[in-house]
């Protein structure tokens, strides 16, 4: 077991590097040059001061070359300083702190909703003895997928908000403001848990202990809660943490299709006037939220299935379930 978290550690920190070395590589290599756009939106068609550009690039240390460049980020990064924001000259960690709080409020709401109804469907749609409803069931998942988050958005603006006056269409007042942006975000996170865990649970029904519970006279429900759901459920384990991180890159539309303050607004400014600190600050950070997740799932992994300490296949997709 120590071995297998020191082995999933290592991997998040390569992660994390990773993610700061390309960000660094696309975003402090671009031809373009930040702060004389800073400066031109703020010149209002007047020259700017060579000097106060020079004095600026000083500042912000883009006069220096990219090695040194990256070392020198990097080096601040790791003590938890993201830097300073070129167009607000406030902290960017401070940005995100403020930004933080209601993007995580909204992608909390909208997994507990996607993992509600993708588990549902899924769990019903093999509870169920009626074929027709099980068909019915089983085809809402690939419908969920295919259908555009901001497309939803809209329809349910147009239906909750303009028509029937429900919800609030723009702002973060209160919870109310918080359902339809969740309720966008989770249909699409709840088709692909739905679509995972079915495929994991037909295969889980076919197994051997299946027919021997039953001979035993457990219920279709015992046998359904007891056997079928936990060893099918794995396959959808395993995916969780790269739905938290789809799940938070889906928050930056949603918040700009409801108007909402949080890491959507955050990045739409900082890609807008290209403030590199801003965008590198939440690539890092996301990709942390992303790390973060996924080394959790990986350490409930073994204790859902031992197999994988053992070296086995158990749990990575497959949707064999354990005797």
């Amino acid at each position: 077991m120590v071995t297998y978290v020191l082995r999933r550690l290592a991997g998040a920190a390569a992660v994390l590097w990773a993610a700061f070395t390309v960000s660094f590589l696309i975003l402090y290599l671009l031809p373009s040059d930040p702060v004389a756009i800073m400066l031109d939106q703020g010149a209002g068609g007047e020259r700017v001061d060579p000097a106060r550009a020079a004095e600026l690039r000083e500042r912000y240390g883009f006069d220096q070359g990219p090695v040194r460049q990256y070392v020198t980020l990097l080096g601040r990064t790791l003590t938890g300083d993201l830097g300073t924001s070129i167009s607000s000259g406030a902290p960017v960690t401070g940005l995100i702190a403020d930004a933080f709080p209601e993007t995580a409020k909204l992608a909390g709401l909208a997994l507990l909703l996607a993992l509600a109804a993708g588990v549902g469907i899924a769990t019903l749609a093999y509870w169920t003895r009626a074929a027709w409803l099980r068909d019915l069931l089983l085809a809402l998942p690939p419908l969920g997928v295919a259908v555009p988050g901001f497309w939803v958005g809209l329809v349910l603006l147009h239906l909750f908000s303009f028509t029937w006056f429900l919800f609030p269409a723009v702002g973060n007042e209160g919870f109310a403001s918080l359902v339809l942006p969740a309720v966008t975000l989770a249909i699409g996170l709840a088709a692909v848990i739905a679509q995972v865990l079915s495929q994991g649970l037909r295969e889980a029904w076919r197994a051997p202990y299946v027919e021997t519970a039953f001979a035993k006279g457990s219920s279709r429900a015992r046998v359904l809660g007891a056997h079928v759901l936990r060893n099918g459920s794995l396959p959808t384990v395993a995916v969780l943490g790269v739905l938290v991180g789809n799940l938070l890159g889906g928050t930056v539309v949603v918040e700009t299709v409801f108007s909402r303050q949080g890491f959507g607004r955050l990045v739409e400014n900082a890609v807008t006037t290209q403030d590199i600190p801003v965008v590198q600050g939440l690539v890092v950070v996301a990709a942390a939220v992303f790390v973060l997740t996924s080394l959790l799932v990986d350490l409930a992994h073994p204790l859902l299935d031992p197999r994988v300490l053992r070296g086995g296949h158990g749990g990575s997709g497959t949707g064999g379930g354990a005797r």
